[in-house]
């Protein structure tokens, strides 16, 4: 008898319904087919509840097309925080949370192509404790807002999976395995959870006229080069745009030596496009206040907050925000309790737009106690509205009849709409629609360091301190200027510079260092995890390679 129980015990624990080891307890299986597939995942092509789920239903291959549905049900032999716990039995349940949660990693034809360790943050805290089955939305035709959807979109467009499954049939392959943060790095345990499947994506097929280069008409206001590129490497790209392999790409043009050298649309754009560029705009906030410094409206950017505003008219009212300064809010430095990157901040954007005074939402924001002395940088939109506003108040008939004076004009830019704030000023924190080909004049004049047509527009001491990295030290950030960013291209061993205005979507205006080079990228990939680095990849493996290669016709 004692033996019988022992061996009935050890068949329990065996399948995780009984473990001496357990921190919390898991649920029981629902269904015998709970138990037969522990430790397995197996695929879906529509959400079913787990008891309407029969083996006939899962699948053994998927072809990826349009209104495609691609779920994952995981079976588990044991919840997720005791799996943690096996790593580290001396923290408590909520401790192995906080530090811990799935592995994925994503397999093609045998070859590992992505691991990610999942966001802490990823899932409830019930879900980690109680079940033993979980359903994992992997692609969805509702963009259904899930982590497995933003996880899948990591795998397959940022992170290798499209170019490892494209134009064939592939076998493709995940392993779960848990891990947690240790004071040492990542641990993880043994594979809790597999499963595989044979993923096919046609091509999309094209024909050499589809592909070809876009000749550039006439009209333009640019000066054509003749210097040669890598017309290889730009119909690669083509294809991969049309198939929709770079996704919703609008528009591409470099500027070689202050002549237009590429132009190309896609996805129904052409040269009269007005792009709305996202956080491009804010780039455009740093040259007004270059410009209004230099027309001495404003002193210089080391004014204070407390010249324009009476702060103490403003709720959360300490005196160090008298010290802030119009630079803190051009590098993204303020003190402010401001972060885009958090979404509980109380200065998110998002908690900016609904309101209906943006600066009095900025103002009244508290000072980050965490903040080091406006060293740190942290994305704060509402700071360059604050910067947008202080210009209306200071330039003649305001910002956006200013804007227009002093750079559109100039630069011949006739076509472009502004956005606005709720007080109708002209909107720097984003949104301002402008052609291809006037986003290249605006990089160009910085290129030129400030001067258009032999004009000085902007002076170049302003372009310099625009173009200078303020956290050298921030290893978790590239560079960041006024209101530019700063990005690095390895390419044969060799490092190229850049800054650049940056839009959500990844809309990008590259101004290269050392190379007489101006590429715009657009494109309306809003919020979609892809989007930046998709154009980084555009840049690094075709337009800057095509460009260096010049002698290629």
């Amino acid at each position: 008898m004692r033996l019988l129980l022992t061996g009935i015990l050890h068949l329990l624990a065996g399948i995780g319904i009984l473990t001496a080891q357990n921190i919390v307890k898991p649920d029981e299986p629902m269904s015998p087919l709970q138990t037969k597939y522990a430790g397995k995942i197996v695929f879906l092509n529509a959400q079913y509840p787990i008891e309407q789920l029969t083996e006939d239903k899962f699948l053994t291959a998927f072809e990826f097309k349009e209104g495609s549905t691609l779920d994952a049900r995981l079976f588990l032999k044991n919840s997720l925080t005791n799996y943690l716990h096996e790593l580290n039995s001396s923290l408590t349940a909520e401790q192995l949370l906080k530090n811990g949660n799935f592995q994925f990693t994503f397999y093609v034809d045998g070859k590992s192509i992505y691991t990610e360790n999942l966001n802490t943050g990823a899932g409830t805290s019930k879900g980690k404790n109680q079940w033993i089955t979980l359903r994992i939305p992997l692609i969805s035709p509702t963009n259904e807002d899930s982590w497995g959807r933003y996880l899948w979109s990591r795998f397959y467009y940022a992170n290798g999976g499209e170019d490892a499954v494209f134009g064939g049939k592939h076998l493709l392959k995940i392993e779960i395995r848990p891990y947690i943060k240790t004071d040492s790095g990542i641990k993880t345990g043994t594979i809790i959870a597999e499963g595989q499947i044979h993923f096919e994506q046609p091509a999309i097929q094209l024909t050499e006229k589809q592909i070809a280069i876009q000749p550039i008409e006439t009209g333009s206001g640019w000066s054509i080069s003749n210097d040669g590129f890598d017309k290889r490497l730009i119909k690669e790209l083509n294809t991969r745009i049309l198939q929709k392999r770079f996704k919703e790409i609008t528009s591409v043009a470099v500027i070689k030596n202050g002549k237009l050298l590429l132009e190309e649309y896609f996805n129904g754009t052409n040269r009269k496009s007005l792009h709305d560029t996202r956080s491009v705009g804010k780039s455009f906030a740093s040259t007004m206040t270059g410009i209004a410094i230099q027309e001495g409206y404003l002193k210089n950017e080391n004014q204070s907050l407390s010249q324009f505003y009476n702060l103490k008219d403003y709720s959360n009212y300490t005196a160090s925000k008298d010290s802030i300064k119009i630079k803190d809010l051009l590098t993204m430095s303020s003190s402010f309790e401001g972060s885009d990157q958090d979404w509980n901040s109380p200065g998110n954007e998002e908690n900016m737009y609904p309101t209906d005074n943006w600066v009095k939402f900025a103002l009244d924001l508290p000072i980050d106690k965490n903040k080091k002395n406006a060293k740190q940088w942290d994305y704060f939109t509402a700071g360059v509205v604050v910067i947008g506003d202080i210009l209306n108040q200071k330039v003649p008939q305001g910002l956006e009849s200013y804007a227009d004076k002093k750079l559109f004009k100039p630069l011949e830019i006739t076509h472009y709409q502004w956005q606005y704030t709720p007080q109708k000023v002209a909107n720097t924190a984003g949104g301002l629609g402008l052609e291809t080909l006037g986003l290249a004049k605006y990089g160009q004049l910085y290129q030129n360091k400030g001067k258009w047509k032999g004009k000085q527009l902007l002076s170049s001491s302003w372009v310099k301190k625009t173009f200078t990295n303020y956290f050298p030290e921030d290893q978790n950030l590239s560079g960041y200027g006024y209101l530019f960013w700063r990005e690095k291209f390895e390419i044969e061993g060799k490092s190229y510079e850049a800054y650049l205005c940056s839009g959500n979507g990844g809309n990008k205006v590259y101004i290269f260092q050392n190379l007489p080079l101006v590429i715009v990228l657009t494109s309306t990939a809003y919020n979609q995890p892809y989007a930046h680095k998709q154009a980084s990849q555009i840049v690094t493996n075709y337009l800057l390679p095509a460009v260096l290669n010049s002698k290629t016709h």
